[in-house]
């Protein structure tokens, strides 16, 4: 990931990003739905969550 902006979410910001965009892919949604309703869920853009999405995978982080 590049280095941070000052806009950029915080460590656990992106943790509750990522935990939502899994708990909407299990529930269901589809993973472009799923990314645009956590991107306007939590102020972010898509691109964001992606990258989030891609940092929370290479970190295992929870519920992994």
């Amino acid at each position: 990931m590049s280095e941070p902006r000052s806009s950029d979410p915080t460590v656990d910001q992106r943790r509750a990003v990522f935990r939502a965009l899994l708990e909407a892919q299990d529930a269901g949604s589809s993973v472009p739905e799923s990314r645009a309703d956590v991107a306007r869920r939590f102020g972010v853009t898509e691109e964001q969550v992606k990258e989030i999405e891609r940092e929370g995978i290479d970190q295992q982080w929870p519920p992994l």
